[in-house]
């Protein structure tokens, strides 16, 4: 019951924020038009428009995206059994930056399914290189992946450098913006991928609960137990790339959530459960939302990247962890 509680209320917690989400911006607007604009929407109301056509979608990819960068996190955990793994720290956030950099740069593509297809190959590259490094290492073959993530990250992001370095100055003003994070280009037209992406992804994460808790056994229990381990392993992390790669390709780089949300969830419910799976994905979303607020309404007629917010909140959070593990140890 104390588990159930808790999902309820950060259920309530969800949608309470996403109404405030709608209210909060450049031009305050009151609860009874957001409740008017949702009932009946006026296309000739000005904040109706605003709320309709601006801030809805963006909420929504907020919510979006935060569920899916925290279940992402959440299936590198898992299957590397590392409570540090993360998108971002595994390089496939990095990866899926510069295969979107790279569109940029050489077609000025800003939107669309290519856009989320380059995201992809670079993510699936970035996955391909940390499997073949770890490839054969029985022993510290996790902390040989999280390393080599690591590594790769910085790599990616030195030839993202690079591209930039020979980019004109209109598309580099364009893919610096687009980098640091920002739900500012979220729209109806395309707001179906990622809801797509992210949904099935949790379908085929409660499919395969079972499998997926087993390998947290170690590869050996879990084989005893009738799991194909190197399938189970490489299926979820090419799912951890593509849901990385979606969300990056929309809304840029957005790091450590996928750290933080598990390790918070951790606390109070066991995420090898249905219920943990789902309270993740809603506490990501949660989160996402109010970032996005405060990067609207940190500074009047600006916009805060959304990038440095959650890596000014995850770095913190990272070395808090590291401390916490130290004085457990």
């Amino acid at each position: 019951m104390k588990h159930v509680a808790i999902a309820v209320s950060l259920a309530l917690s969800c949608v309470i924020s996403f109404f405030i989400a709608l209210k909060l911006g450049a031009i305050a607007i009151t609860t009874e038009q957001v409740l008017h604009a949702l009932w009946h929407y006026d296309v000739g109301n000005f904040s109706q428009k605003i709320i309709i056509e601006l801030r809805l979608p963006r909420v929504i990819l907020a919510f979006i995206a935060g569920s899916g960068l925290a279940m992402a996190g959440l299936i590198l955990q898992t299957v590397t059994r590392n409570p540090l793994a993360d998108p971002y720290l595994f390089g496939i956030s990095s990866g899926a930056s510069f295969g979107v950099v790279v569109l940029f740069a050489i077609t000025g593509i800003q939107a669309g399914l290519a856009l989320s297809g380059a995201a992809f190959a670079g993510s699936l590259l970035a996955m391909t290189l940390l499997l073949l490094i770890a490839e054969g290492r029985t022993s510290g073959q996790v902390e040989a992946m999280l390393l080599a993530g690591v590594a790769l990250s910085f790599l990616f992001s030195s030839f993202t450098s690079l591209l930039l370095y020979w980019s004109d100055p209109q598309a580099i003003s364009a893919i610096l913006f687009w980098n640091l994070g920002s739900f500012s280009r979220a729209d109806w037209q395309w707001l179906w991928l990622p809801s797509l992406v992210v949904s099935g992804c949790m379908l085929i994460m409660l499919l395969l609960r079972r499998p997926i808790n087993a390998l947290l056994l170690g590869d050996e229990s879990a084989t005893t137990l009738g799991v194909s381990v190197e399938k189970v392993r490489l299926g979820m992390l090419l799912l951890s790339s593509l849901l990385t790669a979606v969300l990056v390709a929309m809304c840029g780089g957005v790091g450590f959530v996928g750290l933080m949300i598990p390790h918070i969830v951790r606390f109070f419910i066991s995420q090898a459960t249905t219920l943990g799976l789902i309270t993740t994905a809603m506490s990501g979303g949660l989160l996402m939302i109010w970032v996005d607020v405060i990067a609207r309404i940190s500074f009047e007629n600006q916009e805060l990247p959304i990038g440095v917010i959650t890596s000014a909140i995850g770095s913190v959070f990272f070395l808090f962890l590291l401390m916490f593990r130290k004085r457990s140890s």
